[in-house]
């Protein structure tokens, strides 16, 4: 049985808290979290302790920890538990600066322990089942990918002047997305945005309506379309297209059930923000740490993935303030 510490107790901390609490291969011991009633909350929901973060990363009741804090700890908390011998998962971002990403990568690579980025939408059932078709090669060579992912609404500004903007904070999902599809790195990245769903996240600073282009060095392409708002629900699909064929991953609607009557057909809107729509993902995605953990085997999405998909935010940031392509280093 894997001991697990929290670090977190938030909405996603509560995420894989509980499916810690239900994953039959790990216990969750202890939980930590700047506010004092969450933490206890959750402890007292699912049977744990609260303890500080230093008291977890130091205990020797604690094989592994789950990193689900504010941005600004992720990568101080990374180096502290692998110097602790701790096994780690930590949400999305490592950092927000990729020199200090590469810096706590080090620190991670000396100290021989596993580190696994939350890229949750990888271990999602349409998506990982669309890969596994695309490795197979039923569509044949990649050739380009589409990605749409739009919330159902605008965060508040002042969420926006913390986030490290729409690349850095939302479209990192679908850079990491867009490598996991296309199988080769991107080395040229071009994109537009605009503010037109909230002025308040202009104002902030940011936009909240972007596109990015991105191409690799054989000249394979993928097209990202991000928007702060969608009507409709949690907007997020893509489509594969290849040499022999195409696949493509829609929506999860809240149900599947259709009405036809002389006016048409009528279908449930599309579930309704992440929590739901990854839901499966997220326990996969646990499963996955736990079982490296277990197997001493290396965990994907590694710490090198959350690296790769920053400098592809970095360079769309960059190309956006500039209006010019820019070029990735090698």
């Amino acid at each position: 049985m894997i001991r697990v510490g929290l670090l977190g107790a938030g909405r996603i901390g509560r995420i894989h808290g509980g499916n810690v609490a239900v994953s039959g291969r790990a216990r969750l011991v202890a939980v930590a979290d700047a506010l004092a009633d969450a933490a206890r909350d959750l402890a007292t929901a699912l049977g744990a302790d609260v303890r500080s973060a230093d008291a977890i990363i130091a205990a020797a009741d604690i094989d592994a920890v789950l990193i689900c804090s504010p941005t600004d700890t992720h990568a101080d908390l990374i180096e502290a538990a692998v110097r602790a011998g701790k096994a780690v998962f930590c949400e999305k971002p490592v950092d927000l600066d990729a020199g200090r990403i590469e810096a706590c990568l080090r620190v991670v690579a000396a100290s021989g322990q596993p580190l696994m980025i939350g890229f949750n939408r990888r271990f999602d059932p349409s998506f990982a089942e669309a890969r596994r078709r695309i490795l197979a090669g039923e569509i044949g060579p990649v050739e380009m990918v589409t990605i749409l992912s739009r919330d159902p609404s605008p965060p508040p500004p002042s969420y926006v002047t913390r986030s490290g903007g729409l690349f850095r904070d939302m479209m990192i999902h679908d850079f990491d997305m867009a490598r996991f599809l296309l199988g080769e790195e991107p080395v040229e990245v071009h994109a537009v945005a605009s503010c037109l769903v909230d002025p308040g996240i202009g104002a902030a600073g940011d936009v909240d309506t972007a596109a990015v282009l991105l191409k690799t060095a054989s000249g394979k392409i993928a097209q990202i379309s991000n928007s702060r708002r969608a009507s409709y629900g949690y907007d997020q699909r893509f489509e594969v297209h290849g040499a022999t064929g195409m696949v493509s991953a829609r929506n999860v609607p809240v149900t599947t059930v259709e009405i036809a009557t002389v006016a048409g057909f009528r279908t449930d809107p599309a579930q309704p923000f992440f929590l739901e729509r990854y839901a499966a993902a997220y326990r996969a995605e646990l499963d996955h740490f736990l079982g490296c953990v277990a197997d001493g085997t290396a965990p994907s999405p590694s710490g090198e993935d959350g690296l790769k998909a920053q400098k592809l935010a970095d360079a769309a940031t960059l190309s956006h303030q500039t209006g010019a392509p820019v070029r990735l280093k090698a």
